[in-house]
């Protein structure tokens, strides 16, 4: 098996800072005065700066380089955050995003970034200096000088790397170059842990160092030097209670080459006060003498994560289908046999794969809010363009769903949030002529609902115009003028292709492209959506979607000689089909559950069944959101665990199937598609509306 290469693994975690970053600036510009964010948004700068270097991603180390030290402006109070700035980063992290992705392409191109950053810093500076000048500071007079190179506390830092650290790539002149870059440093090598010629290995680190660094920084911005090391390092940073004098010219020089001098006589560190707690005393990764235990403490620590690859995951996931069929086999021959050591095994083996079953699907199940992050930006620019205030709010980012449905989800969110934005929410005038807020709101939340997960987009607009909708389809001839139709009917024509309402087209929308590529996709996961709306209130859309693509809980039914599988979450109910609808002697196409009309489908008519039927039929009522619809069978086989297999091409776009599936005695059952079921029952309900009518 090939390794991984490096550049795609630095990709994979520089997507990941890139994310961090951007979340953070967005933030920001809701909570310009946090300074956890401001830290938040440097260490992702910071990351990714030794990060592209360490690669090879020279371009991207040297941007970012430049953009973290005009954004180091912000971290030191210097300058505010502001609309402004927040703009240019994020302009400053796209153009990070593309030196990663094409190398030697785009370098040329972030200049005119960065000097735009710089001059929003500076401006942002100048406009604090002044804000502070008119405020109760000091007079300039009384105003320190600015910090020379040898000004500020003074620390102690001696740290030895991990013993392997050289063969991974790590070079200890680069990080005392970060620590010079922080203020005066007086280095010095520590070769008390050096051994014999003889046995020394090249590829290993013996070398310990001790500096003493004298400039205007805190302990955090010092540890941040070392936070790829930090699990398996020694460090420790001690604040001194008085700067040593500072060495020049030749002795300055002597010392940065590291030469085996004693350490100069340091003074006992002054006691820190009792608060913030991070101040308060020498901060150490790992103490020397407990260096094994750390040890195995830092292993435990590197192996509570792993990356995997997709494609590995995957490739799991069918094994333990086809894992599934074999142990539903041997059940069935465990059953026909007499032999109780047989059944016992068959017993045990089933309940080993239900259990690896069940952790396989939790290993591709991932939180929706990966996801839901990625909108965010979206909507920030859009806001901007469309000069439109908006709050985009989310809940129920913790909510898991299979990572292959939140991989396709991602394009039917971008149209629905999209059109929420641009024609859902009332420009600031029409807002306030209405008595609304200025600001418009667009909420994303996903809750579990048995086994789907219902994911909502709701904006708090103009609404839906049911009577516009209903005169854009009549004239397109997608509806007759007589028609009756229910408001939820009405609203699904919203995702016929090129069905559109808008008066004009924008370069956002207009075109009547986008909402049948939702319809589409979300049928494709086998889920539905559902629309409500209230006249000058907003929209919701709400998307219904399975928990898992893979293997399901199934009902096996048999309609004539065939055998059909229904996924278990869509049942609510069985009941036995009346015998004056068997014989058909009744013009009666509902059902009576409980006092409610339910439409069925016979699925011997609709499958153009021959065989006789059985004398008993089965009606299994099935459910999405607020649609019912019965299905008549033959029978009820049972209950099992479906693997889902795909149809095959020519078998694709037949109506009413959603895959197929291997039953234990090798034979092949179609899975009924729920979704487009309770859609012929709403037709045939309909149908059955105009006979009467007419």
């Amino acid at each position: 098996m090939n390794a991984m290469d490096p550049a795609d693994t630095f990709r994979q975690e520089a997507k990941d800072l890139l994310d961090a970053l951007e979340q953070a600036l967005l933030d920001l510009e809701q909570n310009n005065d946090s300074q956890q964010l401001v830290d938040s948004a440097f260490r992702a700068l910071h990351t990714l700066k030794g990060s592209g270097a360490m690669f090879g991603f020279d371009e991207v180390s040297d941007f970012v380089h430049e953009f973290e030290t005009t954004f180091d402006h912000v971290r030191k109070g210097k300058a505010q955050t502001s609309p402004a700035l927040i703009a240019v980063a994020l302009k400053a992290r796209d153009h990070v995003e593309k030196l990663i992705n094409e190398p030697g392409i785009h370098a040329a191109a972030g200049e005119p970034i960065l000097a735009a950053l710089r001059q929003v810093v500076d401006a942002a500076g100048a406009a604090e200096a002044t804000h502070a000048s008119a405020g109760d500071r000091q007079p300039a007079s009384n105003m320190p000088a600015a910090a020379a190179p040898g000004d500020g506390p003074a620390w102690r830092i001696v740290f030895r790397l991990p013993p392997d650290a050289l063969a991974f790539g790590t070079n200890p002149s680069l990080l005392l170059d970060e620590l010079r870059e922080l203020g005066h440093c007086t280095v010095t090598a520590l070769t008390d842990h050096l051994p014999p010629l003889d046995v020394m290995e090249p590829t290993r680190s013996y070398l310990g160092w001790e500096v003493v660094l004298v400039g205007e920084c805190d302990r955090e911005t010092i540890e941040d030097v070392f936070m790829f090391l930090r699990d398996g390092m020694d460090l420790t940073i001690e604040r001194m209670d008085a700067a040593p004098s500072v060495e020049t010219g030749a002795a300055h020089a002597a010392s940065d080459r590291a030469a085996p001098e004693p350490a100069p006589k340091l003074a006992a560190p002054e006691p820190e006060p009792a608060a913030p707690p991070a101040q308060a005393g020498p901060t150490q990764a790992r103490r020397p003498d407990t260096t094994q235990e750390a040890a195995a403490g830092a292993a435990e620590r590197a192996g509570t994560s792993l990356r995997v690859a997709a494609e590995r995951l995957d490739e799991l996931m069918d094994r333990v289908g086809e894992l599934v069929i074999a142990q539903s086999r041997l059940s069935q021959i465990a059953d026909a046999s007499g032999d109780l050591n047989l059944k016992a095994v068959a017993e045990e083996l089933q309940r080993l794969a239900s259990g690896l079953r069940d952790t396989t699907m939790s290993i591709r199940m991932v939180p929706i809010g990966s996801l839901f992050g990625r909108f965010r930006r979206m909507v920030h620019d859009l806001s901007r363009d469309l000069d439109k205030e908006v709050e985009f709010v989310t809940s129920g980012e913790e909510t898991e769903l299979d990572k292959t449905v939140v991989e396709k989800l991602a394009d039917p969110l971008v149209h629905i949030i999209r059109n929420s934005i641009d024609h859902g929410l009332e420009t600031a005038a029409d807002r306030a002529a209405k008595g609304k807020s200025d600001k418009g709101t667009v909420r994303l939340s996903a809750v579990h609902a048995g086994a789907e997960v219902a994911i909502s987009i709701t904006d708090n607009g103009r609404g839906l115009d049911a009577q516009r909708i209903r005169a854009k389809a009549e004239e397109v001839g997608l509806l007759a003028p007589e028609a009756k139709v229910t408001e939820q009917e009405l609203y699904q024509l919203l995702f016929h292709p090129g069905f559109s309402t808008a008066r004009e087209v924008t370069a956002l929308s207009g075109r009547g492209v986008g909402m049948d590529v939702v319809k589409r996709t979300i049928e494709g996961l086998r889920g539905s959506i559902d629309i409500s709306s209230v006249p000058g209130k907003g929209t919701t859309v709400t998307l219904r979607l399975p928990l898992t693509l893979a293997i399901i809980e199934g009902m096996l039914v048999r309609v004539g000689n065939g055998r059909y599988t229904i996924p278990l979450s869509a049942v609510e109910e069985c009941v036995e089909l009346p015998r004056d609808l068997q014989q058909r002697t009744s013009d009666r196409h509902f059902l009576n559950i409980r006092g409610s009309l339910v439409p069925f489908l016979n699925l011997r008519e609709l499958f153009k069944v021959k065989v006789p039927p059985d004398l008993y039929q089965k009606v299994v009522i099935v459910s999405s959101g607020e649609s019912r619809v019965g299905l008549v069978v033959d029978q009820i086989l049972g209950n099992n665990q479906t693997v889902i297999k795909s149809l095959s091409k020519l078998h694709s776009n037949i109506e009413g199937l959603s895959g197929a599936t291997i039953l234990g005695d090798g034979t092949v059952a179609l899975i009924l598609d729920v979704g487009q079921l309770l859609t012929f029952g709403q037709a045939f309900e309909e149908q059955v509306r105009k006979g009467r009518a007419a």
